[in-house]
């Protein structure tokens, strides 16, 4: 007799249920959605929505980035445009006419161009337009390698050269040629400036080193003092400085071109205004990701209640399961498994839908397509872990049910 208990234990042992193997998990956790194709689908969707749309945004916003690094890398970060300020008394004051050469005998300075804005010089189509209809177009005398140094291109036709600059020839800006309907270059096309009509050589890209040369005629100096009344006063210098030395002499510049009164003088860098709008731009995206992870959070909310019902309707499964030996173990497993991985569908999916639409928003607008790695590997994680905490709950509940019971309700 008392070998019986030490018997019993030794034949109880080898009817203990074998655990499944993580193989075995996924299996059984995968036919519940094999068996619902439509359901899944529609509780899939809801998270594949959310990702893709946090995976676009963070796409766009990389790709977006990797456009304005390389149009920093091609316009420099070295250029210094250096204006007239105001004096004390708040009115606009003006450069000295020696400020391009003081600012020429820095060591530190590559190269200068200057420009000056010619007052009361209105620009207009032809002189039919009413005097009131300028169109706020402003003319300019510059010097020939202004395009040198604000890296400007020309869209059509030619730049000013030594003969066309003694004459009454102009250059349009990309906006000024748009507002006087010059659509293409011809021997007769001409503008009005002032009193003087002015055959069009060219027309200019868009500027982004230099807007204000947008909406601009730009003749060359000689022929703007001559003709326009221009006075030879720089309105703005631009500057190219050694890149190494850009922060350090930034104000040096401008004590250099107005020594007697360096408050005067306003100096700046124009590639400062386009991180300044990828920094505006990034505070939207920020919304639109917040506004993506609401939609994630309702996909889970879906997930969770897809699990719910399907704990319901499988009752008659998970008692059935249990009288031919599952473990509580093996049921929470498998629901819970099943949860994740109709999250990671969803989520799959979505990464696919935003990676798509990544490329093509950036391909429309000429970007390159930069999408981080972390970005589809971390919204893929991030699903996974939404299914685990949308079906832990639907999980402990069918292991909770004892077998009679579920049996009995099939």
């Amino acid at each position: 007799m008392r070998g019986l208990p030490r018997l019993w234990r030794d034949r109880r042992s080898p009817l203990r249920p074998a655990r499944l193997s993580l193989v075995d998990r996924l299996r059984t956790g995968s036919s519940g959605l094999r068996a619902r194709p439509t359901r899944v689908v529609l509780s899939a969707l809801g998270i594949a929505i959310g990702i893709a749309a946090m995976v676009a945004v963070v796409g766009v916003s990389s790709s977006g980035q990797a456009e304005l690094d390389q149009r920093i890398a091609r316009l420099g970060t070295n250029l210094l445009s250096v204006t007239p300020g105001e004096n004390l008394f708040g009115e606009a004051a003006k450069l000295p006419e020696e400020a391009r050469g003081r600012i020429d005998r820095m060591p530190e300075v590559e190269h200068t161009s200057q420009v000056e804005q010619v007052s009361g010089a209105n620009v207009y189509r032809s002189d039919l337009v009413p005097s009131a209809e300028s169109g706020g177009i402003a003319a300019y005398g510059v010097d020939l390698d202004l395009l040198e140094a604000v890296r400007a291109e020309v869209a059509e036709g030619t730049w000013l050269n030594g003969a066309t600059s003694d004459h009454p020839a102009v250059v349009l800006g990309a906006s000024a040629a748009g507002r006087l309907g010059v659509d293409r270059i011809t021997p007769d096309t001409l503008v009005l400036i002032g009193d003087t009509y002015f055959s069009v050589v060219g027309v200019l890209e868009r500027s982004e080193l230099a807007p204000e040369l947008d909406n601009a005629a730009l003749v060359g100096q000689r022929i703007a003092e001559e003709v326009l009344g221009a006075k030879g006063e720089a309105s703005t210098v631009y500057v190219r400085i050694d890149p190494e030395h850009v922060e350090r002499v930034r104000d040096e510049v401008g004590r250099n071109a107005n020594p007697e009164k360096p408050n005067e003088v306003r100096v700046s860098r124009p590639s400062d205004a386009l991180e300044a709008q990828q920094a505006a731009d990034q505070t939207f995206q920020g919304l639109l990701l917040g506004l993506g992870g609401l939609a994630l959070l309702v996909g889970g909310v879906g997930v969770a209640n897809t699990m719910v019902i399907s704990v319901l309707e499988r009752r008659g499964e998970i008692g059935l399961r249990r009288a031919l030996g599952a473990t509580r173990r093996d049921i929470r497993g498998q629901f819970l498994v099943e949860a994740m991985a109709l999250s990671a569908l969803g989520g799959v999916f979505g990464v696919l839908l935003g990676s798509l639409a990544t490329a093509g928003y950036a391909l429309l607008r000429g970007w390159p397509v930069s999408l981080p790695w972390w970005a589809g590997a971390g919204a893929v994680v991030a699903t996974v872990a939404i299914g685990a905490v949308a079906g832990i709950v639907p999980a402990l509940r069918a292991a909770a049910q004892h077998p009679t019971e579920a049996l009995g309700t099939a």
